[in-house]
């Protein structure tokens, strides 16, 4: 299967059609993010996971930057009959857990 469509995602989010689950909200929080810093970071946002049997809808990890130049990680869900993003969670990864914030450490 091949990647999500990022641009396609991106016009979604970037076109305010989008919405948050409760969990990425409590994320957002946890991890001092805002919104506006996450949208941001979609701009050069590039997808590192893709999860296209994920429920409801095909999903993908995307690594993007924020302020500071500091690292997002955004699961984003999208639904092609709406045409909407949904932000499934989203956190500062781990440094320990990552190789340049791409690829899982074994």
């Amino acid at each position: 299967m091949p990647l999500m469509d990022l641009e396609v995602l991106k016009i979604a989010i970037f076109s305010d059609r989008y919405r948050l689950t409760v969990h990425a909200s409590e994320e957002m929080e946890s991890d001092e993010l805002v919104m506006d810093e996450i949208i941001n970071s979609m701009h050069k946002g590039i997808v590192i996971e893709d999860y296209p049997k994920s429920k409801p809808f095909p999903s993908c990890l995307v690594l993007g930057f924020g302020k500071s130049n500091f690292p997002i990680h955004m699961v984003w869900a999208y639904k092609h009959s709406a045409k909407e993003a949904t932000l499934v969670t989203v956190y500062r990864p781990d440094p320990k857990k990552w190789v340049e914030y791409k690829k899982r450490k074994k």
